[in-house]
C-alpha cells in the first residue's frame, strides 16, 4: 500500500502570521492521522518561519503513525534531530530567500558532508532519506552516502505545462534505478489532486509526502475530508500496482 505523509508546515505558517497559538499544527497532524494519514511530515527551517522546536517536541510525543523531519544538512539541525529522534529524517536543500524548497539536494557535490550527517542520524536509529532531483548521478551518490532512501523531487513534473510525459518518464527512470540500488523510494513537491495519479502509479514509489494542496483543500472541506480525498486517489492509482 502506498503511504501518504501529510505535511502540516503551513498550519504553522498561518499561526505564525499572528504569532499566536492557533491554528495548532499538532492538532492538524492528529486529525490527519485520524483520517488515514500514514505519517506526518514537518520541515524545521533554519529561520523558523513556520514549524518551531516545541512543535516537533509535541509531535514526537503525540504522533501515532510516524514522524518525518525535513531539514537542512547543518550541524545545528543534525543535533536537533538527534535530540528529537523522529522516525524518519529527510535532508533537503535550503535557502533563506526561497518560498518553499526549490530543487533537490546536490548530494554529488557534497557527498562527504551528507554521508557524515546520514551516519550520525542512522546511528541514532533514524531512517534517513535525501530529497533529490530525478537524476541518475544524484541517486547513485545517495546510495554511496549510505541513505536508507530517496525522495524524488516532483516539482518539474508538477510545473510542466501541457504534456508531462517527459518529466514523468524521468521520475519513473529515477525510481527504477533507486530500487535497483536498494533504496526506498518516496516522492513529493507540488503534488495535488489533479496531478498525483500518474506519480502514485509508479510501482517503485512507496510513499508520497504532500502538504500544500491538502491544506489548501482543508480550508474548504476540513483536514479530515481533505486527507480522505487524497487517500482515495492513492488507492485508485495503486490498484494496478
Amino acid at each position: 500500500m502506498l503511504r501518504l505523509g501529510v505535511n502540516v508546515d503551513h498550519v504553522a505558517t498561518l499561526r505564525q502570521a499572528r504569532r499566536i497559538d492557533m491554528p495548532d499544527p499538532v492538532e492538524a497532524a492528529l486529525l490527519a492521522e485520524k483520517a488515514g494519514a500514514d505519517g506526518i511530515t514537518v520541515h524545521l527551517r533554519e529561520d523558523r518561519r513556520h514549524i518551531q522546536e516545541p512543535d516537533v517536541e509535541l509531535l514526537r510525543e503525540r504522533v501515532q503513525t510516524k514522524l518525518n523531519l525535513e531539514m537542512a544538512v547543518t550541524d545545528e539541525m543534525v543535533r536537533l534531530a538527534e535530540r528529537f529522534r523522529p522516525d524518519d529524517a529527510c535532508f533537503v536543500p535550503e535557502r533563506r530567500e526561497e518560498l518553499t524548497t526549490e530543487g533537490g539536494l546536490n548530494v554529488l557535490a557534497h557527498r562527504a558532508r551528507v554521508k557524515e550527517a546520514v551516519e550520525r542520524l542512522q546511528g541514532k536509529g533514524i531512517r534517513v532519506s535525501l530529497f533529490i532531483d530525478p537524476e541518475a548521478m544524484q541517486i547513485e551518490a545517495s546510495r554511496e552516502a549510505g541513505a536508507h532512501g530517496v525522495e524524488i523531487h516532483t516539482g518539474r513534473y508538477c510545473d510542466a505545462p501541457g504534456d508531462k510525459t517527459r518529466e514523468l518518464e524521468q521520475i519513473v527512470a529515477a525510481a527504477s534505478l533507486a530500487r535497483r540500488l536498494e533504496l526506498e523510494v518516496h516522492a513529493g513537491h507540488g503534488l495535488n489532486y489533479q496531478n498525483v495519479l500518474p506519480v502514485a502509479a509508479v510501482p517503485q514509489i512507496v510513499e508520497l509526502n504532500i502538504g500544500h494542496s491538502i491544506l489548501a483543500r482543508a480550508v474548504m472541506v476540513g483536514i479530515e475530508q481533505a486527507v480522505r480525498e487524497m487517500k482515495a486517489l492513492l488507492i485508485k492509482a495503486t490498484q494496478g500496482k
